[in-house]
C-alpha cells in the first residue's frame, strides 16, 4: 500500500547528518526537497496503481522514493547497495526520511524507484532551474550545446549473436508452453546447443565464404524453432487462463522481433545487401535502441542525447533522440525549447562544429541570439557569427566545458550506461542522473 499522507516537517532527533563533505551535501540537498515539497504530488501520482487497495501493509511514502532515487544515481549504488546503505549510514537515512527502524529491501526500491515517469524528473528538473534563476546562479543567458550517446544495456550485437538469442528466447517458451498444457508436450526439438555451436564456429571463422554455410544452418535453425513456436501458439490459442494470456502476450512481443533478426540476417549475410542503420535491430530485449556512429569513432548502442547547459554547468534542457539525426537538425529546435522554458532566446551560445550551418546561424540571430559561435566555422566568417574576435574566442573556450559537464555525468552519475530495462525506464534513468547532478551543483553554488 502507498502512503500518501502528507510529509511530516518537524525535525527529528535522528535526523543527523554526518560533518563529512557528503553529509553537508545531503542536507542542503534536503533542505531544498523540503522546500519543494509540492513535488512529491508529481511523485506519488505514477506511484499509484489502480490495483492498489487500501489494505495492507504501509508502504514507502512518495518523499521517500524521491530521496532513495536521488541517492542511488547521486552516489551511483545498486539497489542491493542501496538498501544495505539505508541501513546501515545514518546520513542515507535523515536524508531518505525513512520510518524508524524501516529497512526496505532492494525489490521493493526497485519497484517504486522505476515507476517514476521521465515527465515527472523533468518537471523536477524544471523547478530546480527556477530555484537556480531565483537565486541568480542561473539566467539562461548564455548557453552551450553538445552531443552525447548514453549505451543501453545490451551487449555488442552481431548476426550470429541475435540469431542465438532467438533461439533461446524460442525455447524458453517453448518449455513454458509444456508446463502449461500440464505437460502433454508437443512435438519440437530443442535445437539450443546446435544454434550455439554454429554461432560460436562463426564467431572464430574468418572469411565472409567460410562463415556463409554456418550462417544458413544458423539461420534454418532458428526457422524451424520458429516454426514450433507458432505451433505451440495455435495449440493454446483456446485457452483462457490468466498464465496462457501472459505467454502469449510474451511471443506476440517477441514473433516480430525474431522476424526482423532472420530477415536482416539473409539480406546483410546471404544476399550481401548493405542494410541501413534504420532497418536494423541491434538488441532482441532492448529493441529500442538505436545504432549511433558519431564521426570515425567507434560504434555506439543505446540513444543520442542533445543537451544545453549554462554558466552554472547545470543541465539547462536535454533531449533524448530517436534514432541518430545530424547535429545540423537539431541546432534550431534546441534553441525553440530553450526560449520555451527561459521566456526568451539566450543572448550568446556556443555549439560545436557539427551544428554550423548558414541556415542554422541566420535563423538562430532571427530568433534573437545576438552572438551564435560554432567550434569549427565550417565555412563561416566570424564577423557574422559574432561581433568581434575576442566574443569569438571566449565563446569556443565557453563551449569546452560543456565536455567537462558531459564527462562529470557520465563517470560519476551513470551516464555513460543505461542499467536499466526498456525505453521509458531508459528515459527516467538519464531524467534521474540530469535532475541528481544538478540538485548537487546548485547545493554547491547555492551561498549557505
Amino acid at each position: 500500500m502507498l502512503d500518501l499522507k502528507p510529509p511530516n516537517r518537524e525535525a527529528s532527533i535522528f535526523d543527523l547528518f554526518a560533518t563529512h563533505e557528503i553529509g553537508h551535501e545531503l542536507k542542503a540537498m534536503s533542505q531544498w526537497l523540503d522546500e519543494h515539497c509540492d513535488l512529491l504530488g508529481l511523485v506519488a501520482r505514477d506511484l499509484v496503481r489502480v490495483c492498489v487497495k487500501a489494505t495492507g501493509r504501509q508502504g514507502l511514502p512518495a518523499e521517500a522514493v524521491l530521496r532513495c532515487a536521488l541517492l542511488k544515481q547521486y552516489r551511483q549504488l545498486s539497489y542491493q547497495e542501496l538498501a544495505f546503505h539505508l541501513e546501515d549510514s545514518a546520513s542515507f537515512r535523515a536524508f531518505a526520511r525513512l520510518p524508524w527502524s524501516w529497512s526496505p529491501q532492494k525489490s521493493v526500491l526497485q519497484k517504486t524507484i522505476s515507476a517514476i515517469r521521465p515527465e515527472t524528473w523533468e518537471q523536477i528538473n524544471r523547478a530546480l532551474l527556477s530555484g537556480a534563476r531565483q537565486a541568480k546562479l542561473e539566467d539562461g543567458a548564455v548557453v552551450r550545446l553538445d552531443s552525447t550517446v548514453t549505451s543501453a544495456l545490451m551487449h555488442e550485437p552481431s548476426d550470429s549473436s541475435l540469431l542465438w538469442d532467438a533461439v533461446r528466447v524460442m525455447v524458453r517458451l517453448l518449455k513454458q508452453a509444456d508446463v502449461l498444457t500440464g505437460g502433454a508436450r508437443s512435438p519440437w526439438h530443442d535445437h539450443c546447443r546446435a544454434a550455439k555451436r554454429r554461432a560460436r564456429k562463426i564467431q572464430f571463422t574468418r572469411g565472409r565464404p567460410n562463415r556463409f554455410q554456418l550462417y544458413r544452418e544458423l539461420i534454418a535453425i532458428t526457422r524451424a524453432t520458429l516454426a514450433y513456436l507458432q505451433q505451440a501458439t495455435e495449440r493454446l490459442v483456446a485457452a483462457g487462463s490468466p498464465l496462457i494470456e501472459l505467454w502469449q502476450a510474451q511471443v506476440c512481443h517477441y514473433r516480430p522481433l525474431i522476424e526482423r533478426i532472420i530477415t536482416q540476417s539473409e539480406r546483410r549475410v546471404l544476399a550481401g545487401e548493405l542494410v541501413p542503420a534504420s532497418d536494423k535491430l541491434a538488441s532482441l530485449f532492448e529493441p529500442h535502441a538505436d545504432i549511433i556512429v558519431k564521426g570515425s569513432r567507434d560504434t555506439e548502442y543505446g540513444h543520442k542525447l542533445n543537451l544545453t547547459t549554462g554558466r552554472s554547468g547545470m543541465i539547462l534542457d536535454l533531449v533524448i533522440e530517436a534514432g541518430n539525426p545530424r547535429d545540423s537538425d537539431r541546432l534550431l529546435p534546441m534553441l525553440e525549447r530553450h526560449i520555451g522554458i527561459w521566456g526568451q532566446a539566450p543572448r550568446q551560445a556556443a555549439a560545436d562544429g557539427g551544428f554550423a550551418s548558414r541556415d542554422n546561424l541566420a535563423t538562430a540571430l532571427t530568433l534573437g541570439v545576438r552572438d551564435m559561435a560554432f567550434h569549427k566555422k565550417a565555412g563561416l566568417r566570424i564577423e557574422d557569427m559574432v561581433r568581434s574576435n575576442w566574443v569569438y574566442r571566449k565563446l569556443r573556450n565557453f563551449r569546452a566545458g560543456i565536455e567537462a559537464d558531459i564527462s562529470c555525468l557520465k563517470r560519476a552519475y551513470g551516464l555513460a550506461r543505461c542499467t536499466w530495462r526498456g525505453l521509458d525506464h531508459f528515459k527516467s534513468y538519464v531524467w534521474s542522473s540530469v535532475v541528481a547532478y544538478n540538485l548537487v551543483v546548485f547545493t554547491r553554488l547555492k551561498p549557505t
